[in-house]
């Protein structure tokens, strides 16, 4: 107990003063964290602009590559063309890998530039690949035409002949080059022939399976 009514009202003064003093730190405590937590929003949001412009920059370099990447495709195919060994280095090298992806076979046999001669019949065949259930007759121009398509199917039935041993195998044609015109890929859905070409100059794809592959 207070021994007076002076007594107490020093003691209440003096919780006055405590009570605004630590009411007084806690507000500057709270526009410390109050400033903090703003300069700690624009520090973010100074970091999400620069992860936007780190973003915007890395897809412009993506698109570069990727533009690069078709560049040389395309350099390259001409240059094969040039030296004759557009079968060699450019269609041979995507056979194994397209057929067993679209047609899920393992090629077990795979020969190019395929010479065969049986009595007066003989033929030669740029790209012969067998697995288990097809045999793929593929035949390679640097610039396709449709005399070329029509004559790829009329080797067709010299290859059954040359080769028997395949005649229980689901054949295969495929006409293969560097591109195709529209006309020529519109002609080949209609006889069934599989055009093996460069994709938007990206990789080597098969242009007209799913046309024909039902």
């Amino acid at each position: 107990m207070y021994e007076n009514v002076e007594d107490r009202f020093e003691s209440m003064e003096y919780y006055m003063r405590e009570l605004a003093y630590q009411q007084m730190k806690t507000e500057m405590s709270v526009q410390a964290l109050s400033k903090e937590m703003k300069d700690f929003k624009n520090e973010m949001k100074d970091f999400k602009n620069e992860m936007g412009e780190f973003k915007n920059e890395m897809g412009g370099f993506k698109n570069e590559v990727k533009q690069e990447h078709k560049r040389m495709n395309k350099q390259w195919g001409e240059l094969a063309n040039k030296m004759g060994s557009l079968v060699e280095d450019i269609i041979a090298p995507a056979v194994r890998p397209v057929f067993e992806k679209y047609f899920n076979c393992q090629i077990s046999d795979f020969s190019v530039n395929r010479r065969k001669k049986i009595g007066e019949l003989k033929g030669e065949f740029d790209i012969i690949a067998i697995s288990d259930r097809y045999a793929f007759v593929v035949e390679v121009k640097s610039r396709p035409k449709k005399e070329y398509l029509y004559e790829f199917i009329d080797n067709l039935e010299k290859f059954k002949k040359l080769f028997p041993e395949y005649i229980d195998k689901n054949i295969i044609p495929v006409f293969g080059s560097l591109r195709f015109d529209d006309d020529l890929i519109e002609l080949a859905i209609q006889e069934k022939i599989y055009l093996l070409a460069y994709r938007e100059w990206e990789y080597m794809d098969i242009l007209n399976f799913e046309q024909i592959h039902n």
